[in-house]
């Protein structure tokens, strides 16, 4: 016997075992799209057909779990790219829009019968975000394109601030075209920034980031969020040949001049090459993945130990400036509307033992993707983190159809969601449970899409496991009916707000409308400051003051001007607060029995602020 050959044997044999070793730490890449609807994906067509070709996307649906009830966490950008990062819950964080950061004003004294409550400008960063805990846990972390967590794009925190290793930011093709959409196309020429490639699609330095990134870092477990600009405005495409195509494809006329596109639905040929471009740039990511040797695990290639999340910030944008871009029906709306149009969104997840090709209606969340990272990677979450999203890798790699194994923090199992924008001209927060709706609003007085303070709709009727379609339009409203059921969502969508400290909105005192008890307000008398100390006498007039609050700044004058508030203390008819270190400017605020704000001193009214730079302070008191 030749004992030579059968120790070379065993030691080939370990050797292919070692390599046969799956690195313990996957990596993982996510991609964030703006503004894409659910219904701007092939693979979620129902109803009408989709003229929007977007192949990459739909085969990366057949090699992992598509959610059918994917949702945003809020109906906006930036608090959507924020809850996700955090971990919180809008409500919880008070980022629910998109800028934020100045003293709750009403929009216009005299028409706006509430004032939207303060919301913060940034992301919160009291506690580990996303990059921050995949770092301990020996993750290179990476970010390339839009960064939209804060009043601007310029203002801080910076993704390296939080816990990115590696970051840059790009507005690709996005930028404005010049001269404009219908004559500034891109060449094949090197000189060109927006090169078309061989198939005619503009070069997207956001996309090529992320390449270089994935390649940079192969040989550590990373993860990298690609947020892309596409579908976001201005609506445009710098292919004319993908212009041409879907113009050709929809029967329309090639534009010869920048005008907006005035028909409805999904024939908008601009926004059609726009969702094709984005797909195509996606494509870009997993092709490399598995076209690229793992080094971490020779033999195989990088796609095979990568999970891939892939989903939109809100739902798509139905109209914009008087110019059709895209229809979500049969939602209902579409951005910045807590209607389905404005949160559901594509939601898929392939990667390693996650099963191929499955569909699933078990509802998922934005808020998800914080806790289920940790789990894919297995990097453990800092002791007492909250998070309000849920873990969804038992569902994945056990049964996607079980909505049982969707599990919150406290070990029960999921069967909620709640959504909460006080801001704007529609103010509302909704609840979903089960296969009901219910859309709060806070003043449906002036509301002119609905006079009501409540919607109730039922979605679906559970139908042999599964989720039966009833009125995925929330097109009859079945509040009257079900008063009962109307009460007990209420109520719980107040437990849970208010179990998030969620601010809601106030009535406005200059209000011209009718509105009750606005002749009782407080008025202020006076006000002293002593160092830090802010002092401020008040009378009733007929209401009493419940809570009291000094809004500071640090930054006052700023292009970046950013407001918090301090809980003040109410003694008699004098409410006091002690200012932060370093607070440039204040003002006080009061609130009465009826939910009045009255603030001192009269700060203009919002929309007088819109010019650059947004200086609330100018109207505030200063520390001298």
């Amino acid at each position: 016997m030749n004992y030579t050959l059968i120790i070379v044997a065993l030691l080939l044999a370990n050797l292919g075992l070692a390599q046969d070793t799956r690195p313990a730490k996957p990596n993982v890449l996510f991609v964030l799209a703006d503004d894409l609807g659910w219904q701007d994906v092939k693979c979620y067509d129902v109803d009408e057909p989709s003229p929007y070709e977007t192949p990459h996307m739909d085969n990366l649906a057949t090699e992992g779990v598509l959610f059918w009830q994917g949702y945003s966490p809020t109906p906006v950008c930036a608090s959507t790219r924020c809850a996700i990062l955090s971990g919180w819950h809008a409500a919880r964080s008070n980022k629910t829009s998109v800028i934020g950061g100045h003293p709750p004003v009403a929009h216009i004294y005299e028409h706006s019968r509430l004032v939207s409550p303060w919301q913060r400008g940034s992301i919160s960063t009291e506690q580990p975000n996303l990059a921050t805990v995949l770092n301990s846990g020996g993750y290179t972390t990476g970010h390339s394109g839009k960064w939209h967590v804060n009043i601007k794009f310029t203002a801080e925190p910076r993704p390296k601030g939080i816990g990115f290793d590696w970051s840059r930011e790009s507005m690709g093709p996005a930028r404005p075209m010049k001269p404009n959409r219908a004559e500034g196309f891109a060449t094949k020429s090197p000189k060109d920034p927006w090169r078309l490639d061989e198939q005619d699609f503009p070069t997207n330095e956001i996309f090529v980031d992320a390449l270089a990134f994935m390649e940079e870092s192969k040989a550590e477990p990373f993860f990298l969020f690609c947020a892309s600009r596409l579908v976001h405005s201005p609506i445009q495409t710098r292919s004319k040949p993908l212009l041409e195509k879907y113009c050709k494809k929809l029967g329309v006329d090639l534009p010869t001049t920048p005008d907006a596109i005035k028909t409805k639905g999904q024939n908008n040929p601009y926004y059609c090459a726009m969702v094709e471009q984005f797909d195509h740039y996606v494509g870009s990511l997993l092709n490399y993945l598995k076209e690229t040797d793992d080094p971490r695990w020779p033999g195989h290639k990088l796609s095979e130990n990568t999970y891939v999340i892939l989903t939109s910030d809100n739902g798509g944008v139905e109209q914009l400036q008087g110019e059709g871009v895209t229809d979500n029906s049969p939602l209902h709306e579409g951005k910045m509307s807590l209607a389905e149009g404005g949160v559901r969104v594509p939601f898929i997840i392939s990667g390693p033992k996650i099963p191929a090709n499955v569909q699933t209606e078990v509802m998922a969340n934005g808020l998800d993707i914080f806790p289920t990272v940790l789990s894919m990677t297995g990097v453990e979450a800092p002791k007492d983190l909250l998070l309000d999203g849920c873990d969804l890798s038992s569902l994945l790699l056990q049964d996607p159809q079980n909505a049982e194994l969707v599990k919150k923090q406290d070990g029960s199992a999921r069967d909620t969601m709640v959504w909460h924008y006080p801001n704007g001209t529609t103010m509302f927060s909704t609840i979903r449970e089960g296969g009901y709706k219910l859309i709060r609003y806070y003043d449906y007085i002036n509301n002119p899409k609905n006079k009501k303070p409540f919607e109730l709709f039922k979605l679906y009727e559970p139908e042999e496991g599964k989720a039966g379609r009833i009125d995925l339009e929330e097109a009859k409203d079945i509040s009257e009916a079900m008063p009962e059921k109307v009460a007990e969502l209420d109520a719980k969508l107040t437990t849970i707000l208010n179990g998030m400290n969620a601010k809601y909105p106030y009535k406005n005192p200059f209000y011209k409308g009718a509105s009750d008890h606005k002749e009782n307000v407080p008025s202020f008398i006076s006000e002293e400051i002593e160092g830090q100390v802010v002092k401020a006498k008040f009378t009733e007039n007929g209401a009493k003051v419940v809570r009291a609050q000094v809004m500071y700044t640090t930054n006052g004058g700023d292009q970046l001007e950013e407001w918090f508030p301090v809980v003040a203390e109410v003694q008699g008819d004098t409410i006091t607060a002690t200012l932060p270190a370093g607070t440039t400017h204040y003002l006080f605020n009061v609130i009465d029995e009826n939910n009045y704000l009255v603030s001192f001193p009269k700060l203009a009214e919002e929309k007088s602020y819109r010019r650059k730079p947004r200086v609330f302070s100018s109207d505030a008191l200063s520390v001298k």
